[in-house]
Protein backbone atom coordinates (compact mmCIF):
# COMPACT_ATOMS: atom_id res chain seq x y z
CA UNK A 1 0.00 0.00 0.00
CA UNK A 2 3.05 2.80 0.75
CA UNK A 3 4.11 1.79 -2.63
CA UNK A 4 0.14 2.37 -4.17
CA UNK A 5 0.62 5.86 -2.28
CA UNK A 6 4.24 6.67 -3.25
CA UNK A 7 2.36 6.47 -7.14
CA UNK A 8 -0.36 8.56 -6.06
CA UNK A 9 1.76 11.28 -4.92
CA UNK A 10 4.33 11.33 -7.37
CA UNK A 11 1.45 11.26 -10.09
CA UNK A 12 -0.52 13.65 -8.73
CA UNK A 13 2.01 16.42 -7.79
CA UNK A 14 3.44 15.74 -11.56
CA UNK A 15 -0.31 16.17 -12.76
CA UNK A 16 -0.24 19.82 -11.04
CA UNK A 17 2.63 21.07 -12.19
CA UNK A 18 1.44 20.22 -16.41
CA UNK A 19 -1.90 22.06 -15.24
CA UNK A 20 0.05 25.21 -13.68
CA UNK A 21 2.26 25.28 -17.01
CA UNK A 22 -0.79 24.97 -19.05
CA UNK A 23 -2.42 27.73 -17.12
CA UNK A 24 0.82 29.72 -17.72
CA UNK A 25 0.22 29.21 -21.94
CA UNK A 26 -2.94 30.88 -21.72
CA UNK A 27 -2.15 33.73 -19.75
CA UNK A 28 0.17 34.36 -22.38
CA UNK A 29 -2.11 33.62 -24.97
CA UNK A 30 -4.36 36.16 -23.58
CA UNK A 31 -1.39 38.54 -23.41
CA UNK A 32 -0.46 37.70 -27.34
CA UNK A 33 -4.25 38.86 -28.11
CA UNK A 34 -4.25 42.14 -26.52
CA UNK A 35 -0.78 42.45 -27.90
CA UNK A 36 -2.40 42.78 -31.18
CA UNK A 37 -4.21 45.47 -30.78
CA UNK A 38 -1.44 47.39 -29.62
CA UNK A 39 0.24 50.08 -32.15
CA UNK A 40 3.86 50.04 -31.93
CA UNK A 41 5.01 54.16 -31.55
CA UNK A 42 8.72 53.63 -31.29
CA UNK A 43 10.74 56.16 -32.09
CA UNK A 44 13.43 54.94 -34.79
CA UNK A 45 16.75 55.82 -36.16
CA UNK A 46 16.54 57.65 -39.18
CA UNK A 47 18.74 55.44 -41.27
CA UNK A 48 18.46 58.02 -44.20
CA UNK A 49 20.51 60.15 -42.13
CA UNK A 50 24.84 59.58 -41.91
CA UNK A 51 24.51 61.07 -38.43
CA UNK A 52 22.12 58.64 -37.01
CA UNK A 53 23.71 55.70 -38.25
CA UNK A 54 25.14 53.19 -35.50
CA UNK A 55 28.28 51.21 -36.18
CA UNK A 56 27.13 47.41 -36.23
CA UNK A 57 29.28 44.61 -35.99
CA UNK A 58 27.80 41.11 -37.91
CA UNK A 59 29.26 38.12 -35.58
CA UNK A 60 29.26 34.46 -36.82
CA UNK A 61 29.94 32.26 -35.05
CA UNK A 62 30.98 28.76 -37.02
CA UNK A 63 32.29 25.45 -36.16
CA UNK A 64 32.93 22.42 -38.85
CA UNK A 65 30.27 24.22 -41.29
CA UNK A 66 31.53 23.15 -44.57
CA UNK A 67 28.06 22.49 -45.99
CA UNK A 68 26.74 25.68 -45.30
CA UNK A 69 29.68 28.02 -45.00
CA UNK A 70 29.76 29.58 -48.41
CA UNK A 71 26.06 29.96 -48.54
CA UNK A 72 26.29 32.13 -44.94
CA UNK A 73 29.03 34.37 -46.48
CA UNK A 74 27.05 35.01 -49.88
CA UNK A 75 24.36 35.66 -47.86
CA UNK A 76 25.40 38.02 -45.70
CA UNK A 77 27.17 40.31 -47.92
CA UNK A 78 23.85 41.19 -49.36
CA UNK A 79 22.43 42.80 -46.31
CA UNK A 80 21.83 46.49 -47.12
CA UNK A 81 23.71 48.71 -44.84
CA UNK A 82 26.12 51.58 -45.29
CA UNK A 83 29.80 49.92 -45.80
CA UNK A 84 31.37 52.57 -43.68
CA UNK A 85 29.36 51.32 -40.78
CA UNK A 86 29.47 48.04 -40.95
CA UNK A 87 32.19 45.26 -39.82
CA UNK A 88 31.76 40.80 -40.16
CA UNK A 89 33.38 39.31 -38.07
CA UNK A 90 33.79 35.10 -38.71
CA UNK A 91 34.00 33.73 -35.43
CA UNK A 92 35.54 30.50 -36.79
CA UNK A 93 36.37 27.44 -34.03
CA UNK A 94 36.61 24.55 -36.42
CA UNK A 95 38.99 21.93 -36.26
CA UNK A 96 38.62 20.51 -40.03
CA UNK A 97 39.55 21.62 -43.83
CA UNK A 98 36.67 24.85 -43.55
CA UNK A 99 39.37 26.95 -41.87
CA UNK A 100 41.34 27.11 -44.94
CA UNK A 101 37.96 27.40 -47.76
CA UNK A 102 36.66 30.10 -45.28
CA UNK A 103 39.57 32.18 -45.22
CA UNK A 104 40.01 32.23 -48.59
CA UNK A 105 36.39 32.85 -49.18
CA UNK A 106 37.01 36.00 -46.42
CA UNK A 107 40.20 37.35 -48.50
CA UNK A 108 37.99 37.77 -51.60
CA UNK A 109 35.09 39.36 -49.73
CA UNK A 110 37.69 41.63 -48.17
CA UNK A 111 39.70 41.98 -51.10
CA UNK A 112 36.32 43.82 -52.75
CA UNK A 113 36.11 46.65 -49.77
CA UNK A 114 34.04 44.50 -47.37
CA UNK A 115 35.55 44.88 -43.83
CA UNK A 116 35.23 41.18 -42.93
CA UNK A 117 37.97 39.85 -40.48
CA UNK A 118 38.76 36.07 -39.93
CA UNK A 119 39.22 35.22 -35.93
CA UNK A 120 40.13 31.61 -35.27
CA UNK A 121 41.31 30.58 -31.84
CA UNK A 122 43.46 27.90 -30.84
CA UNK A 123 41.18 26.27 -28.31
CA UNK A 124 37.33 26.35 -28.11
CA UNK A 125 36.60 27.19 -24.45
CA UNK A 126 33.38 28.49 -23.59
CA UNK A 127 32.10 27.51 -26.76
CA UNK A 128 30.49 29.80 -28.47
CA UNK A 129 30.35 32.16 -26.04
CA UNK A 130 33.74 32.34 -25.49
CA UNK A 131 34.13 32.79 -29.50
CA UNK A 132 31.32 35.47 -28.97
CA UNK A 133 33.40 37.34 -26.09
CA UNK A 134 36.59 37.01 -27.64
CA UNK A 135 35.02 38.76 -30.85
CA UNK A 136 33.61 41.28 -28.55
CA UNK A 137 37.10 42.49 -27.21
CA UNK A 138 38.32 44.24 -31.10
CA UNK A 139 34.69 44.48 -32.05
CA UNK A 140 34.25 48.09 -34.28
CA UNK A 141 30.57 48.25 -33.55
CA UNK A 142 28.19 49.91 -31.44
CA UNK A 143 25.60 47.29 -32.08
CA UNK A 144 26.29 43.29 -32.43
CA UNK A 145 24.24 40.88 -34.81
CA UNK A 146 24.96 37.41 -34.71
CA UNK A 147 23.63 34.43 -36.64
CA UNK A 148 24.47 31.20 -36.28
CA UNK A 149 25.37 29.30 -39.75
CA UNK A 150 22.70 28.13 -41.18
CA UNK A 151 20.38 31.16 -40.98
CA UNK A 152 19.85 33.32 -44.15
CA UNK A 153 18.29 37.38 -42.90
CA UNK A 154 16.73 38.85 -45.99
CA UNK A 155 18.75 41.86 -47.91
CA UNK A 156 16.49 44.74 -45.47
CA UNK A 157 16.97 42.79 -41.99
CA UNK A 158 19.34 45.86 -40.67
CA UNK A 159 17.79 48.48 -41.97
CA UNK A 160 14.40 46.84 -39.84
CA UNK A 161 16.08 46.21 -36.81
CA UNK A 162 18.66 48.45 -36.29
CA UNK A 163 16.15 51.82 -35.80
CA UNK A 164 14.71 50.08 -33.19
CA UNK A 165 17.91 50.80 -31.00
CA UNK A 166 16.94 54.73 -30.79
CA UNK A 167 15.53 54.10 -27.56
CA UNK A 168 19.07 54.31 -24.91
CA UNK A 169 17.14 51.37 -22.97
CA UNK A 170 16.52 48.71 -25.79
CA UNK A 171 19.37 46.55 -25.42
CA UNK A 172 18.30 43.66 -27.66
CA UNK A 173 16.33 43.31 -30.73
CA UNK A 174 15.39 39.65 -31.26
CA UNK A 175 13.69 38.83 -34.75
CA UNK A 176 11.31 35.66 -35.51
CA UNK A 177 12.51 32.28 -36.70
CA UNK A 178 11.46 31.06 -40.36
CA UNK A 179 11.80 27.69 -41.94
CA UNK A 180 13.26 27.37 -45.43
CA UNK A 181 12.73 23.20 -45.16
CA UNK A 182 9.41 23.32 -43.07
CA UNK A 183 7.62 20.49 -45.20
CA UNK A 184 10.70 18.61 -45.54
CA UNK A 185 9.22 15.62 -43.66
CA UNK A 186 7.17 15.20 -39.95
CA UNK A 187 10.20 15.99 -38.09
CA UNK A 188 10.45 19.17 -39.55
CA UNK A 189 7.30 19.84 -39.58
CA UNK A 190 7.00 19.56 -35.86
CA UNK A 191 9.60 21.35 -35.22
CA UNK A 192 8.77 23.90 -36.88
CA UNK A 193 5.01 23.66 -35.37
CA UNK A 194 6.63 24.15 -31.88
CA UNK A 195 9.00 26.91 -32.89
CA UNK A 196 6.37 28.99 -34.05
CA UNK A 197 4.69 28.49 -30.91
CA UNK A 198 7.45 29.65 -28.93
CA UNK A 199 8.36 32.56 -31.51
CA UNK A 200 4.75 33.89 -31.31
CA UNK A 201 2.76 33.04 -28.51
CA UNK A 202 5.44 32.82 -25.87
CA UNK A 203 7.87 35.36 -26.45
CA UNK A 204 4.97 38.08 -28.05
CA UNK A 205 3.18 37.01 -24.70
CA UNK A 206 6.05 37.88 -22.42
CA UNK A 207 7.51 40.73 -24.33
CA UNK A 208 4.27 42.66 -24.16
CA UNK A 209 3.95 42.65 -20.38
CA UNK A 210 7.58 43.23 -19.85
CA UNK A 211 7.94 39.73 -18.44
CA UNK A 212 11.73 38.12 -19.17
CA UNK A 213 11.81 36.45 -22.64
CA UNK A 214 15.18 35.08 -24.45
CA UNK A 215 17.36 36.50 -27.13
CA UNK A 216 17.45 32.93 -28.96
CA UNK A 217 21.35 32.71 -29.45
CA UNK A 218 20.66 34.06 -33.45
CA UNK A 219 19.00 36.58 -35.90
CA UNK A 220 19.26 39.16 -33.29
CA UNK A 221 20.99 42.22 -32.50
CA UNK A 222 22.99 42.99 -29.32
CA UNK A 223 23.94 46.26 -27.68
CA UNK A 224 27.55 46.20 -27.07
CA UNK A 225 26.63 48.24 -23.55
CA UNK A 226 24.26 45.89 -22.61
CA UNK A 227 26.45 42.92 -22.81
CA UNK A 228 29.49 44.22 -21.24
CA UNK A 229 26.54 45.35 -18.25
CA UNK A 230 25.47 42.72 -17.86
CA UNK A 231 28.73 40.87 -17.47
CA UNK A 232 29.61 39.27 -21.09
CA UNK A 233 29.50 36.01 -22.57
CA UNK A 234 29.62 33.19 -19.97
CA UNK A 235 29.88 29.56 -21.62
CA UNK A 236 29.33 27.61 -18.12
CA UNK A 237 25.90 27.17 -19.37
CA UNK A 238 24.81 24.96 -22.76
CA UNK A 239 22.47 27.65 -23.55
CA UNK A 240 24.48 30.61 -23.39
CA UNK A 241 21.83 33.06 -24.96
CA UNK A 242 19.42 32.28 -22.22
CA UNK A 243 21.79 32.95 -19.34
CA UNK A 244 23.43 36.63 -20.66
CA UNK A 245 19.00 37.43 -21.27
CA UNK A 246 18.12 37.04 -17.71
CA UNK A 247 21.16 38.78 -16.73
CA UNK A 248 20.61 42.14 -18.85
CA UNK A 249 16.87 41.77 -18.01
CA UNK A 250 18.16 41.55 -14.12
CA UNK A 251 19.84 44.77 -15.03
CA UNK A 252 16.94 46.22 -16.38
CA UNK A 253 17.97 46.75 -19.83
CA UNK A 254 14.55 46.24 -22.27
CA UNK A 255 14.63 43.68 -24.90
CA UNK A 256 12.33 44.49 -28.25
CA UNK A 257 10.74 41.43 -29.89
CA UNK A 258 9.62 42.44 -33.64
CA UNK A 259 7.03 39.12 -34.46
CA UNK A 260 7.04 40.22 -38.13
CA UNK A 261 10.88 40.54 -38.74
CA UNK A 262 11.34 36.88 -40.38
CA UNK A 263 14.61 35.15 -40.59
CA UNK A 264 14.84 32.13 -42.24
CA UNK A 265 17.03 28.85 -40.81
CA UNK A 266 17.38 25.33 -41.87
CA UNK A 267 15.40 22.47 -39.35
CA UNK A 268 17.75 19.23 -38.44
CA UNK A 269 15.97 17.12 -40.90
CA UNK A 270 17.23 13.57 -39.30
CA UNK A 271 16.52 12.49 -35.59
CA UNK A 272 19.97 12.30 -34.40
CA UNK A 273 20.43 15.96 -35.15
CA UNK A 274 17.14 17.07 -33.60
CA UNK A 275 18.53 15.16 -30.66
CA UNK A 276 21.51 17.04 -30.05
CA UNK A 277 19.76 19.85 -30.65
CA UNK A 278 17.07 19.22 -28.13
CA UNK A 279 19.76 18.11 -25.84
CA UNK A 280 21.65 21.10 -25.84
CA UNK A 281 18.34 23.24 -25.03
CA UNK A 282 16.90 21.34 -22.25
CA UNK A 283 19.82 20.38 -20.27
CA UNK A 284 20.96 24.30 -20.99
CA UNK A 285 17.62 25.42 -19.67
CA UNK A 286 17.87 23.78 -16.47
CA UNK A 287 21.25 24.45 -16.05
CA UNK A 288 20.09 28.35 -16.48
CA UNK A 289 17.22 27.80 -13.62
CA UNK A 290 20.14 26.39 -11.48
CA UNK A 291 22.21 29.53 -11.91
CA UNK A 292 19.18 32.25 -12.01
CA UNK A 293 16.41 31.19 -10.00
CA UNK A 294 17.28 32.36 -6.59
CA UNK A 295 18.32 35.81 -8.50
CA UNK A 296 15.02 36.25 -10.27
CA UNK A 297 13.02 36.17 -7.17
CA UNK A 298 14.98 38.36 -5.21
CA UNK A 299 15.12 40.69 -8.22
CA UNK A 300 12.83 43.49 -7.79
CA UNK A 301 10.55 42.86 -10.62
CA UNK A 302 6.56 42.61 -10.44
CA UNK A 303 5.49 38.91 -8.66
CA UNK A 304 4.21 38.23 -12.30
CA UNK A 305 6.84 38.50 -13.92
CA UNK A 306 9.09 36.72 -11.57
CA UNK A 307 6.64 33.62 -11.35
CA UNK A 308 6.61 33.94 -15.40
CA UNK A 309 10.56 33.99 -15.62
CA UNK A 310 10.53 30.99 -13.17
CA UNK A 311 8.43 28.93 -15.46
CA UNK A 312 10.04 29.81 -18.10
CA UNK A 313 13.54 28.30 -16.56
CA UNK A 314 11.35 25.30 -16.04
CA UNK A 315 10.24 25.01 -19.45
CA UNK A 316 12.54 21.95 -20.29
CA UNK A 317 11.30 20.64 -16.64
CA UNK A 318 8.10 19.53 -18.23
CA UNK A 319 9.67 17.00 -20.62
CA UNK A 320 10.20 15.00 -16.95
CA UNK A 321 6.70 15.56 -15.16
CA UNK A 322 5.69 14.01 -18.83
CA UNK A 323 7.67 11.44 -18.77
CA UNK A 324 6.43 10.41 -15.23
CA UNK A 325 2.88 10.87 -15.98
CA UNK A 326 3.02 8.74 -18.65
CA UNK A 327 5.50 5.99 -16.70
CA UNK A 328 3.02 5.54 -13.84
CA UNK A 329 -0.27 5.93 -15.90
CA UNK A 330 0.25 2.46 -16.18
CA UNK A 331 0.25 1.38 -12.29
CA UNK A 332 -2.72 4.10 -12.30
CA UNK A 333 -4.49 2.20 -14.31
CA UNK A 334 -4.37 -0.79 -12.25
CA UNK A 335 -4.09 0.86 -9.05
CA UNK A 336 -7.83 2.02 -10.37
CA UNK A 337 -9.78 -0.77 -10.89
CA UNK A 338 -8.00 -2.30 -7.81
CA UNK A 339 -9.17 -0.43 -5.21
CA UNK A 340 -12.46 0.97 -5.91
CA UNK A 341 -12.56 3.30 -2.30
CA UNK A 342 -9.92 5.87 -4.23
CA UNK A 343 -13.08 6.44 -6.93
CA UNK A 344 -13.31 10.00 -6.02
CA UNK A 345 -9.70 10.61 -6.17
CA UNK A 346 -9.79 9.25 -9.89
CA UNK A 347 -12.60 11.41 -10.77
CA UNK A 348 -11.46 14.48 -9.38
CA UNK A 349 -7.76 13.47 -11.01
CA UNK A 350 -9.92 13.20 -14.83
CA UNK A 351 -9.70 17.17 -13.98
CA UNK A 352 -6.72 17.34 -15.67
CA UNK A 353 -7.79 16.33 -19.09
CA UNK A 354 -8.02 20.43 -19.36
CA UNK A 355 -4.68 20.66 -19.67
CA UNK A 356 -4.54 18.82 -23.08
CA UNK A 357 -7.31 21.36 -23.81
CA UNK A 358 -5.53 24.51 -23.30
CA UNK A 359 -2.57 23.21 -24.79
CA UNK A 360 -4.79 22.70 -28.29
CA UNK A 361 -7.01 25.66 -27.93
CA UNK A 362 -3.31 27.80 -27.55
CA UNK A 363 -1.38 26.24 -30.40
CA UNK A 364 -4.66 26.03 -32.61
CA UNK A 365 -4.23 30.14 -32.06
CA UNK A 366 -1.02 30.05 -33.40
CA UNK A 367 -1.35 27.62 -36.06
CA UNK A 368 -4.36 29.87 -37.53
CA UNK A 369 -1.78 32.95 -37.68
CA UNK A 370 0.61 30.63 -40.01
CA UNK A 371 -2.02 28.91 -42.01
CA UNK A 372 -5.73 30.74 -41.60
CA UNK A 373 -8.53 29.58 -40.07
CA UNK A 374 -11.45 26.97 -41.77
CA UNK A 375 -13.07 23.63 -41.37
CA UNK A 376 -10.11 22.23 -43.79
CA UNK A 377 -7.16 23.98 -41.71
CA UNK A 378 -8.39 22.71 -38.62
CA UNK A 379 -8.53 19.87 -39.25
CA UNK A 380 -5.56 19.65 -40.29
CA UNK A 381 -4.10 21.06 -37.45
CA UNK A 382 -5.94 18.43 -35.04
CA UNK A 383 -3.95 15.63 -37.08
CA UNK A 384 -0.32 17.86 -36.55
CA UNK A 385 -1.63 18.90 -32.82
CA UNK A 386 -1.76 15.07 -31.83
CA UNK A 387 1.29 14.31 -34.25
CA UNK A 388 3.26 17.15 -32.32
CA UNK A 389 2.16 15.95 -28.75
CA UNK A 390 2.90 12.23 -29.94
CA UNK A 391 6.34 12.89 -30.76
CA UNK A 392 7.39 15.20 -28.31
CA UNK A 393 6.27 12.44 -25.71
CA UNK A 394 8.46 10.38 -27.69
CA UNK A 395 11.33 12.70 -26.86
CA UNK A 396 10.43 13.38 -23.51
CA UNK A 397 12.89 9.76 -21.74
CA UNK A 398 15.54 11.58 -24.15
CA UNK A 399 15.06 15.33 -22.61
CA UNK A 400 14.60 14.42 -19.20
CA UNK A 401 18.11 12.86 -18.84
CA UNK A 402 19.17 16.59 -19.73
CA UNK A 403 17.33 18.41 -17.84
CA UNK A 404 18.29 15.49 -15.03
CA UNK A 405 21.78 16.58 -16.20
CA UNK A 406 21.28 20.31 -15.69
CA UNK A 407 19.93 20.50 -12.57
CA UNK A 408 22.39 18.08 -11.07
CA UNK A 409 25.07 20.43 -12.02
CA UNK A 410 26.49 17.67 -14.55
CA UNK A 411 28.66 19.38 -17.14
CA UNK A 412 28.96 18.59 -20.70
CA UNK A 413 30.45 19.82 -24.12
CA UNK A 414 28.79 21.98 -26.38
CA UNK A 415 27.75 19.27 -29.35
CA UNK A 416 26.69 21.52 -32.43
CA UNK A 417 23.39 20.61 -34.69
CA UNK A 418 25.29 19.36 -37.97
CA UNK A 419 23.98 21.53 -40.83
CA UNK A 420 22.92 20.07 -44.00
CA UNK A 421 22.00 22.59 -47.06
CA UNK A 422 20.87 19.55 -49.57
CA UNK A 423 21.44 21.57 -52.57
CA UNK A 424 25.41 20.79 -51.70
CA UNK A 425 25.12 17.29 -51.51
CA UNK A 426 22.57 16.40 -53.85
CA UNK A 427 20.29 15.80 -51.31
CA UNK A 428 21.63 13.37 -50.01
CA UNK A 429 21.71 14.02 -46.02
CA UNK A 430 24.02 10.49 -45.57
CA UNK A 431 26.74 12.20 -46.91
CA UNK A 432 27.04 14.15 -43.95
CA UNK A 433 30.55 14.25 -42.57
CA UNK A 434 29.52 15.09 -39.41
CA UNK A 435 26.90 12.62 -38.49
CA UNK A 436 27.67 10.34 -35.73
CA UNK A 437 27.97 7.28 -36.21
CA UNK A 438 26.94 5.28 -33.09
CA UNK A 439 23.73 5.00 -31.86
CA UNK A 440 22.52 6.73 -28.32
CA UNK A 441 21.99 4.10 -25.31
CA UNK A 442 18.94 6.25 -24.56
CA UNK A 443 17.81 4.52 -28.31
CA UNK A 444 17.44 0.98 -26.43
CA UNK A 445 15.52 2.75 -23.15
CA UNK A 446 13.04 3.97 -25.97
CA UNK A 447 12.58 0.93 -27.51
CA UNK A 448 11.61 -0.79 -24.63
CA UNK A 449 9.33 2.34 -23.50
CA UNK A 450 7.36 1.79 -26.59
CA UNK A 451 6.79 -2.10 -25.68
CA UNK A 452 5.96 -0.71 -22.07
CA UNK A 453 2.94 1.45 -23.83
CA UNK A 454 1.70 -1.16 -26.05
CA UNK A 455 1.27 -3.20 -22.82
CA UNK A 456 -0.42 -0.22 -21.44
CA UNK A 457 -2.69 -0.06 -24.51
CA UNK A 458 -3.24 -4.13 -24.16
CA UNK A 459 -4.35 -3.07 -20.00
CA UNK A 460 -7.30 -1.56 -21.41
CA UNK A 461 -8.73 -4.17 -22.59
CA UNK A 462 -8.48 -6.86 -19.20
CA UNK A 463 -8.38 -4.22 -16.32
CA UNK A 464 -11.79 -3.95 -14.11
CA UNK A 465 -14.74 -6.33 -13.95
CA UNK A 466 -17.10 -4.19 -16.53
CA UNK A 467 -15.07 -5.02 -19.89
CA UNK A 468 -12.00 -2.95 -19.89
CA UNK A 469 -11.06 0.63 -19.01
CA UNK A 470 -10.18 2.67 -22.01
CA UNK A 471 -10.05 6.16 -20.30
CA UNK A 472 -5.64 5.83 -20.93
CA UNK A 473 -6.26 4.19 -24.49
CA UNK A 474 -5.46 7.43 -26.31
CA UNK A 475 -2.78 8.32 -23.82
CA UNK A 476 -1.16 5.21 -24.08
CA UNK A 477 -1.43 5.43 -27.97
CA UNK A 478 0.40 8.35 -28.30
CA UNK A 479 3.05 7.63 -26.07
CA UNK A 480 3.77 4.41 -27.74
CA UNK A 481 3.58 6.18 -31.47
CA UNK A 482 5.87 8.65 -29.58
CA UNK A 483 8.15 6.23 -28.77
CA UNK A 484 8.06 4.41 -31.63
CA UNK A 485 8.52 7.10 -33.95
CA UNK A 486 11.89 8.29 -32.10
CA UNK A 487 13.01 4.54 -31.69
CA UNK A 488 12.36 3.60 -35.35
CA UNK A 489 13.84 6.48 -36.78
CA UNK A 490 16.98 6.59 -34.64
CA UNK A 491 17.73 2.80 -35.68
CA UNK A 492 17.17 3.43 -39.16
CA UNK A 493 18.94 6.40 -39.67
CA UNK A 494 22.03 4.50 -38.75
CA UNK A 495 21.59 2.35 -41.21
Amino acid sequence: MILVWICIVIYSISLVLILFYAFAQLNLLFNYIKAQKLVDNDALLDLSNPDEVPYVTIQLPVFNEAYVMDRLLDNIILLEYPREKLEIQVLDDSTDETVTSTAAHVKRLAANGLDIVHITRTDRSGYKAGALKEGLEIAKGDLIAIFDADFLPEADWLQKTIPHFKDPEIGVVQTRWAHLNRDYSILTQIQAFALDAHFTLEQVGRNSKGHFINFNGTAGVWRKETIYDAGNWEGDTLTEDLDLSYRAQLKNWKFKYLEHVTTPAELPIIISAARSQQFRWNKGGAENFRKMFRRVLSSDMSFKSKLHGILHLLNSTMFLNVLIVGVLSIPMLYIKNEYGHLREYFIVMSFFVISTIIFFFCYWYMYKKTYGGGFKNFISYIGMFFTFFSIAMGFSFHNSIAVLEGHAGKRSEFVRTPKFNLKAVGGNWKANKYLRKKISPHVIIEGLLMLYFAFGMYSAFVVGDQGGDFGLFPFHLMLFIGFGFVFIRSITEKQ
